[in-house]
């Protein structure tokens, strides 16, 4: 399918009449077209199509009603609906009156072109670039971030259903590519046990012994297929397959093919499949949240003078939040959007996160650093290391007894990140404070290097300054964006399988976020005017007490 010059650049005279007769005030569909001239052009789309073929539909057009599919809640059906029947979608699509539209389907074949490679994030930044130039947004704003759970479109299955829908997804997959392969392999008690999806009580019965058959069943199929295709099984739900079994199954010291168990080893969460048909995603628990799926992480500015707009939208498997930080970054560099303050919480800061922001992106990245964890200071009795004196010059450190160590050593050597210093037994095992000290006979002291040092001490005395709370107080508005994101846009569960077409759906809620937030601003020449005081809020104003406003007279 090639890329061919659309309708749509100019919108029909007869659409304009009709939808400024019935919308007088407008829409979000046709702000989209009044203040951007839409979002996008056929050109920004170029490279996603090949130069010959049969012409396809206009992918600026499908792009906007992807946006505003979201910014609605719409299905795929409904979204086409839209098109053909409202008459602001015809405006901001440029469609005459009497437009049929299209099929449905083609708004999921085209998510399926955005997921590849970073297509997404392009489109999230051509929408930010069309809004930068129109004057609704800078760089070098202060910005926030925060992340939340998304939980996995696909149904969370205990151990036996998944090996067993493993089993029936890899026999699926085999009946439609080869089904003769399994004329020799399947019979009356395997269509029993695969004939249908696999839906458990919660106390099935005979929970062992099924597992146990099903991974002989497992292992019996893989090999019936290696026999069939040398070199390694080509099929993905039989290499799932094989994973699955590794990951739940082993062969003892007896030659017993048997279930792991604890004693066993499991596979740490961050590797093992917890669906056949959703192999990205992953189970994963933070405080008392356990939830199976993703970790999206959202970016939005936070000025005091313009629309609050989000940013960059990361997806992610579950990990820790500081490794998302230097992704966030680099995205945002190339669209020349960097935050000249960036508000985070304690879970995206590190000393060497911090020192990288500001060397390599001049960002200031404030948020709260880990507190000390030491035995010393958790019991608030004994000596920390904020008890020793460090001097770097000298390379000593002097315990709170005037005991002085030059042991000292940088880890890495080229590049010193970290300094360990270590007492002898000598010094620690005479010394009177030695239980308030360290349980052992000598004292290790770790710390970062001297660079890193100060710039931890600069942030935690900050921490007890007023002006830093009151601008770190800013970060909490990112709490309502991740509720809007979540909750306001049904963005808490994937629509798709795979993470790929779930960063998708992120990307086109963000920028469905942003198009419902800048149409709702009051234009300038807007006849819009505050309610006056009433009697007793004259009374209270002059005797300056306070009283609480409405939140669009502001603060």
């Amino acid at each position: 399918m090639s890329l061919q010059p659309s309708s749509g650049a100019k919108i029909p005279p007869l659409t304009v009449r009709v939808a400024r007769a019935s919308n007088p005030r407008g829409t979000t569909a046709m702000w989209i077209r009044d203040r951007l001239d839409g979002l996008w052009s056929d050109e920004d789309f170029a490279a996603w199509y090949p130069r010959d073929g049969r012409p396809g539909l206009s992918p600026a057009q499908l792009a906007t009603v992807c946006v505003l599919q979201y910014a609605m809640n719409l299905s795929d059906r409904q979204a086409a609906e839209a098109v053909r029947c409202r008459i602001d979608f015809k405006y901001a699509l440029g469609l005459e009156l009497e437009d049929p539209g299209f099929h449905h389907s083609v708004l999921s074949d085209f998510r399926d072109r955005l997921a590849e490679g970073d297509r997404a994030d392009r489109l999230l930044g051509l929408a930010l670039t069309r809004i930068r130039r129109a004057g609704l947004l800078k760089g070098r704003v202060t910005q926030r971030t925060d992340s939340t759970h998304v939980l996995s479109a696909a149904r969370e299955l205990t151990r036996l259903e998944l090996v067993t829908e493993a089993v029936r997804a890899a026999l699926e997959e085999v009946a439609r590519q080869a089904p003769e392969l399994l004329d020799d392999l399947v019979t009356a008690e395997w269509a029993t046990r695969y004939g249908r999806p696999v839906r458990l009580c919660s106390q099935p019965s005979h929970p062992v012994a099924r597992l146990e058959q099903a991974g002989n069943d497992a292992r019996e199929l893989l090999h019936h297929l290696d026999t069939h295709f040398p070199g390694g099984t080509v099929l993905p739900q039989a290499k799932v397959l094989r994973a699955i079994l590794v990951q739940h199954f082993l062969v003892d010291a007896k030659g017993r093919f048997r279930p792991r168990t604890k004693r066993d080893g499991q596979p740490p969460s961050r590797v093992r499949i917890t669906s056949p048909y959703e192999t990205e995603a992953r189970c994963t628990m933070r405080g008392d949240t356990r939830w199976n799926g993703y970790l999206v992480h959202v970016t939005e500015t936070c000025d005091d003078k313009h629309v609050n707009l989000i940013t960059d939208v990361a997806t992610v498997v579950s990990s820790a939040d500081s490794q998302a930080l230097p992704g966030i970054h680099a995205r945002l560099r190339r669209l020349r959007l960097l935050p000249g303050k960036h508000l985070v919480d304690g879970g995206y800061t590190s000393v060497a996160g911090m020192d990288s922001a500001a060397r390599l992106h001049r960002v200031d990245l404030i948020g709260p650093l880990a507190p000390n964890t030491s035995p010393q200071h958790r019991a608030r009795d004994g000596f920390g290391r904020d008890n020793f004196i460090i001097d770097f010059d000298r390379r000593e450190v002097t315990c709170p007894n005037g005991q002085v160590s030059g042991n000292w050593q940088d880890l890495p050597v080229a590049a010193p990140t970290k300094v360990t210093v270590r007492f002898d037994a000598r010094q620690c095992g005479r010394c009177p404070e030695q239980a308030k000290c360290t349980p052992g006979p000598f004292r290790s002291l770790y710390f970062p290097a001297r660079h890193l040092h100060e710039l931890q001490a600069k942030n935690r005395a900050d921490q007890q300054d007023t002006d830093w709370r009151r601008l770190y107080a800013r970060r909490s508005g990112a709490e309502g964006t991740i509720e809007e994101f979540a909750d306001g846009h049904h963005g808490r569960r994937c629509r798709y399988r795979g993470r790929a077409k779930t960063h998708v759906q992120h990307i086109l809620t963000a920028l469905a976020i942003n198009v419902e937030r800048l149409s709702l601003q009051e234009p300038a020449n807007s006849p819009y005017r505050p309610r006056p005081p009433t009697a007793f809020q004259q009374y209270l104003d002059a005797r300056d007490l306070p009283r609480p406003l409405w939140w669009r007279q502001g603060k």
